[in-house]
């Protein structure tokens, strides 16, 4: 028997895998990269790109919790201008596909950076981050509502010649309105789920932890909810879907295939293991080699079709 195909196509985007790296956990990969082996990747997520660049939260940071870990980054990153200029041009020896995360603080801010990243050669897509919760303008505040996340969306795509995915919040009481409003607007596909705002508190200082206060919960402790979210939003759109929330294992992996996801994205399990995308892709060709199958799509939505 042939190995089974883990190759996905993604918005016009054809991928070697299923597997991309969740924005924000995997920096512009220039750390992670000489580490692993790229070709293990369907595509590399660099962390959130601004106008200008953003200093970020004050500390602390980050805290880690039963089964899952907060964060409250604030989208520290260098600006598109340092980004085209100094990483970008780093990143294309490895021969993997890049999608930039793009943010704002305003709607007129995101249609400013694509139009500097049209310029600049290697980048296979965008996606845009309208759910960021820890970041005080801009972010979470544009992917909450229906009309603003529809307003970003059809902002980009006017001047964007690249797929354009828009990132979905889970900090909504119904995030398949949003899906539903973003694909109307022009989206290529969507992504989900980001973080869920939460916070701890210290209790002998009677005061909340992070410096920002809140922060975004990841890892394992959200898994259940962001796979019920795929399942519900892949039901609702056309559009193809990428599942995060949570993801450590093939196990995992498979479940938001299964829910709907027709590729899926890694991100704090990079922290304690930077073995688990190729893991991931092996426990799939042999699941798929044991169930008889030959191709990854034919398990996109099993759950429900």
């Amino acid at each position: 028997m042939e190995t089974p195909s883990l190759k996905v196509g993604i918005a016009g985007l054809e991928l070697e895998s299923p597997i991309m790296t969740a924005s924000g956990t995997f920096g512009y990969g220039l750390e992670y990269l000489p580490l692993m082996d790229p070709r293990d990747l369907g595509a590399v997520v660099v962390t959130g790109t601004t106008l200008e660049p953003w200093p970020g939260n004050a500390a602390p940071r980050i805290w880690e919790t039963p089964a899952g870990m907060l964060n409250a980054i604030g989208l520290e990153n260098c600006g598109v201008t340092a980004f085209v200029q100094e990483r970008l041009p780093l990143l294309a020896p490895y021969n993997v596909p890049i999608i930039v995360n793009v943010a704002g603080k305003t709607l007129e801010e995101y249609p400013q950076v694509i139009q500097q990243l049209e310029e600049a050669p290697g980048i296979a897509a965008y996606e845009l981050n309208i759910s960021c919760p820890n970041v005080r303008q801009g972010g979470m505040a544009f992917g909450t509502d229906c009309q603003m996340a529809a307003a970003v969306t059809r902002r980009v795509k006017a001047v964007a010649t690249r797929p354009v995915i828009v990132k979905l919040s889970p900090n909504v009481t119904d995030i398949t309105a949003i899906a539903l409003a973003v694909e109307e607007a022009g989206a290529d596909a969507v992504s989900l789920v980001n973080t869920f705002l939460g916070m701890a508190i210290d209790i002998h200082k009677r005061r909340p932890i992070l410096g920002n206060q809140v922060g975004g919960l990841s890892g394992p402790a959200i898994r259940p909810l962001a796979v019920r979210m795929v399942w519900q939003v892949s039901q609702a759109v056309q559009i193809p879907v990428i599942g995060m929330g949570g993801i450590d294992s093939w196990e995992s992996a498979l479940e938001f295939i299964l829910a709907g996801a027709h590729a899926i994205a890694v991100g704090t399990a990079f922290f304690t293991n930077l073995g688990v995308v190729r893991e991931i892709n092996r426990g799939l060709i042999n699941y798929m080699r044991k169930e008889h199958l030959t191709d990854i799509s034919e398990l996109v939505g099993a759950a429900w079709r």
